[in-house]
């Protein structure tokens, strides 16, 4: 069973469009989550705040004091304020995109043969926090022994691809990832894995890649969650990331 980080940047989208409200209240909305079996909370803080803002990092990291056995995971690019916000609440987990600051949302992994020199020193700094460290990358990489090498505990295969052939009807969709996850395994890399994962198409990607040990899954969820209610909702994922159909 692949373990469930919820993603709540959505949430804090949504309460931003009525700037004064706080509603919905993240904090609320993040607690319900870990109170219904989410294994952890992810955010990914952008330098312009379109969602999460500032302060919202240091109070979910006080909120999961009530949760200790649950991960933190911070998102973003090392290279563009996130390092400000992993020095502060020192995250269970450091998840590095390469995205810019004005990108929606991420849409490719790292290139280590270009940018692995670079980011060593930065994982480095975050094991000397506490925090473990994932890579997101492409499922097509070749560069597992070099995330290895500079200092890595984990990959996270960005899967949108996956979910785009899946939903065309590709029988192989997942294959990629297959065969990338074994690759990484075989280095001493943990997967994770993320990016337009949902109730219809996360079964299968489990199925197809055991290997991976957590999950990280936002936009989806909260969509889903206006339909069948945030608790229920997380119940569904967490089922479907065993493998079963939901």
């Amino acid at each position: 069973m692949a373990t469930l980080s919820v993603n709540i940047n959505k949430v804090a989208t949504l309460r931003n469009t009525r700037p004064g409200l706080n509603i919905p209240s993240l904090l609320h909305c993040a607690r319900i989550c870990l109170q219904s079996g989410a294994h952890g909370l992810t955010i990914h803080p952008r330098p312009d705040q379109r969602h999460i803002r500032y302060n919202d990092v240091a109070e979910i990291a006080e909120l999961l004091r009530a949760f200790p056995h649950a991960e933190f995971n911070i998102e973003g690019n090392p290279f563009h304020q996130m390092m400000e916000h992993v020095r502060r609440v020192r995250p269970t987990q450091a998840t590095l995109v390469p995205d810019s600051p004005d990108q929606a949302t991420s849409d490719h992994g790292w290139n280590l043969k270009r940018d692995g020199e670079r980011l060593g020193p930065i994982i480095a700094e975050l094991k000397s926090l506490g925090s473990r460290v994932s890579l997101f990358m492409d499922a097509d990489s070749t560069d597992w022994s070099i995330a290895k090498s500079i200092g890595a505990d984990r990959i996270e295969l960005y899967t949108e691809p996956y979910a785009r052939n899946f939903a065309a009807g590709d029988p192989h969709a997942a294959a990629p990832y297959t065969s990338a996850a074994k690759a990484a395994r075989s280095v001493g890399l943990e997967i994770n894995a993320g990016h337009d994962l949902n109730l219809r198409n996360l079964p299968n990607f489990i199925r197809n890649v055991p290997e991976v040990a957590e999950v990280s899954i936002g936009h989806a969820l909260i969509a889903d969650a206006l339909e069948f209610g945030l608790a229920e909702t997380v119940g569904k994922y967490l089922r479907a990331a065993t493998g079963q159909d939901v």
